[in-house]
């Protein structure tokens, strides 16, 4: 055994000594978890969704080790399957982000893709991005796996949303505006259940 690599720093030290700092992380993991409930519960009430994905029931999951950081994550709707995919899916992970993002895939990519390219300027006013890569379970929208469509075309985000292998269109929001998620991540849900006929106008 090398006695180094058990060594501790000062700082990991005073951590480790410190069940302040879990029971903290704790507290508010059941706050992120109680707001994704609480934002589930209103989705239903409003969600107008086809009989195969009205048959699967919402999902809140959490994690410690998304790229080394704990997430939570709420799906709602979620339909999964290899070929066919309707999700939006709400996702919080600590020291970076709040995102929502819509998942399409499949038979539900070539039914809504004609109608968010037909939003796109109203999309892109809003900071949107748009995944580029090849990964469909990647979800960090600060990284080259996803481009902003500030500063795209509408031709160019024309051709994403048909020819790529499935859509993810998101939103994050920084940790800073954390007494504003309740209502942000509200809009950006019912936003995009209207933009795609999930909700009614």
């Amino acid at each position: 055994m090398e006695a180094a690599k058990l060594t501790l720093s000062e700082e990991e030290l005073r951590l480790v000594m410190d069940p302040g700092f879990i029971l903290t992380k704790n507290a508010i993991i059941s706050k992120v978890c109680f707001l994704f409930g609480e934002l589930s519960e209103m989705m239903s009430r409003g969600l107008i969704l086809p009989a195969e994905v009205t048959a699967v029931s919402p999902k809140i999951s959490k994690g410690e080790s998304y790229q080394g950081l704990p997430y939570v994550m709420l799906d709602h709707p979620r339909y999964f399957t290899t070929e066919h995919v309707l999700a939006i899916r709400t996702f919080f992970w600590w020291g970076n982000f709040f995102s929502v993002t819509l998942h399409l895939k499949g038979k539900y990519q070539l039914l809504y893709n004609r109608t968010l390219l037909n939003h796109f300027d109203n999309l892109a006013g809003k900071h949107y991005a748009v995944a580029v890569c090849e990964d469909e379970w990647q979800h960090h929208t600060g990284s080259e796996d996803y481009r902003s469509l500030q500063g795209m075309d509408q031709e160019t985000f024309g051709a994403i949303i048909r020819d790529h292998p499935f859509i993810k269109l998101s939103r994050s929001f920084p940790l800073e505006q954390w007494d504003e998620i309740p209502y942000l991540l509200t809009g950006v849900h019912q936003e995009l259940g209207r933009i795609v006929g999930l909700i009614a106008s």
